[in-house]
């Protein structure tokens, strides 16, 4: 077949790297204008098999060089050097409605990379591979140490940079999914911060219904408290449900002064008073659970929940109360939160009181709800579980793939970028870490 010099030669650089790191994919040895289907394959914890491949022709010196040459079909297309990552999705015949997560982060997501003859896009499994190699993509970088939290009633876990410190700090919270989720954090310590991913939705409602400013107030203080954090350089990271959390918890609580905030996909339209629990705010929000509709495969849409934004300030976080930088990162397609609408009215409230200034906003066109660190496969929608102990539903989220994976890298970066400039200016940052 190769009239170039031999057997193809596939070549992934690195091979090993950091999840939000490109990688360099370039097959050699092929005939001049060879059509070759490049294929990436992922065994998920969960044991689900998820894919992705891309139709590719060589050039005159018999070479495919991903990160320049166009993809002419697929699951993507154009000249995308990550394309075999961010459009992964389930195999045909897989379970349906899955969400790709990482859980075990001491563990790399293993990918396998293969390239196969002529243009295909079914039936990998049945062909012999022109050539295949391993890659690893690892949340936490080497030296990263990773610290179960379990002080003071407070669950969590801290993951700390290699080096002496301190360190600049940031407290991690996700959604009301619920549960410990620990891969951002890992990757926010690959770049030199000590981050805390910080369980606050447990399985149990009678222990929801005692999480409140008390309990965040002590993980502030806890991880303030950590030899290794530099005490004043620390912020404040939620998505979803958790930026109801950052945004009440900065506005109204003494004990919480976070040097700045990054909210991703959320609302101030339903905050947590000073005496409430998550779980009482959570109902609250339950309780309006007509106004969500179903789209026409019956995945619900939530956003609605929260429309219209009430005019009543004593509804919704006194934005005019937040006084550090703020990050809001929207995805204008986002099918789970009213997150648009929300940001044109936390900047309205804002400039009422003064304070826009430090206001900074992401807003994304075609992106979803779940914007998370780059390459990730996106989540349109998926098995959700509203409340603790009901059925499971299908949740729309939202997005379309291409628009979904720019904003997932360029919010990212300017995420990291903006923890930098905020933490970092009398703290010695600690210059990310490479496999």
């Amino acid at each position: 077949m190769c009239q170039m010099g031999g057997i193809p030669v596939l070549t992934v650089k690195p091979w090993r790297a950091l999840f939000d790191e490109k990688f360099h994919v370039v097959v050699g040895n092929l005939p001049p204008t060879q059509e070759v289907t490049l294929h990436s394959l992922h065994q998920s914890e969960d044991t689900d098999y998820w894919e992705a491949f891309g139709h590719y022709v060589s050039d005159a010196q018999g070479r495919v060089t991903v990160f320049k040459d166009p993809c002419v079909g697929g699951t993507y297309e154009g000249v995308e050097p990550m394309g075999l990552l961010w459009s992964m999705r389930p195999i045909p015949g897989s379970r349906p409605e899955l969400r790709l997560r990482k859980k075990e982060v001491h563990t790399p997501m293993v990918v396998h990379i293969s390239v196969y003859r002529g243009h295909m896009s079914q039936g990998f499994g049945e062909q012999v591979a022109l050539a295949s190699v391993v890659t690893e993509r690892w949340y936490m970088a080497p030296g990263v140490r990773r610290v179960d939290i379990t002080e003071g009633g407070v669950t969590g876990t801290l993951f700390l940079p290699p080096g002496p410190g301190p360190f600049p700090g940031v407290l991690d919270m996700w959604g009301g999914g619920g549960g410990l989720v620990e891969y951002r954090a890992a990757l926010l310590a690959s770049h030199g911060f000590a981050a805390m991913a910080l369980l606050y939705v447990f399985p149990d409602q009678n222990k929801n219904a005692t999480i409140g400013y008390p309990y965040f107030e002590a993980a502030f203080r806890l991880l303030q408290d950590h030899l290794l954090v530099a005490a004043d350089r620390i912020a404040l990271l939620g998505l979803s449900l958790g930026v109801t959390v950052v945004l009440s918890i900065t506005a109204y609580s003494e004990a919480v002064k976070p040097r700045c905030c990054v909210c991703i996909s959320g609302s101030h339209a339903c905050r947590i008073g000073a005496t409430q629990s998550v779980e009482e705010t959570s109902q609250g929000i339950h309780k309006k659970y007509a106004k969500a509709r179903t789209d026409e495969e019956n995945r619900i849409i939530w956003r609605d929940v929260l429309l219209p934004i009430p005019e009543d300030i004593d509804l919704k976080v006194e934005m005019g109360r937040i006084t550090c930088p703020l990050l809001l990162v929207v995805g204008q397609d986002d099918q789970n939160w009213a997150a648009v609408e929300s940001a044109d009215d936390m900047k309205q409230m804002m400039e009422r009181t003064g304070n826009s200034h430090l206001l900074t906003t992401l807003s994304y066109p075609g992106a979803g709800h779940l914007i998370e660190p780059p390459y990730g496969p996106h989540c349109r929608s998926c098995t959700f579980v509203l409340q603790p102990g009901q059925q499971r539903v299908v949740m729309l989220f939202g997005g379309l793939t291409k628009p979904h994976a720019v904003a997932q890298e360029d919010s990212w970066e300017k995420i990291l970028g903006f923890l930098q400039e905020h933490l970092c200016h009398s703290v010695k940052p600690h210059m990310q870490s490479r496999l």
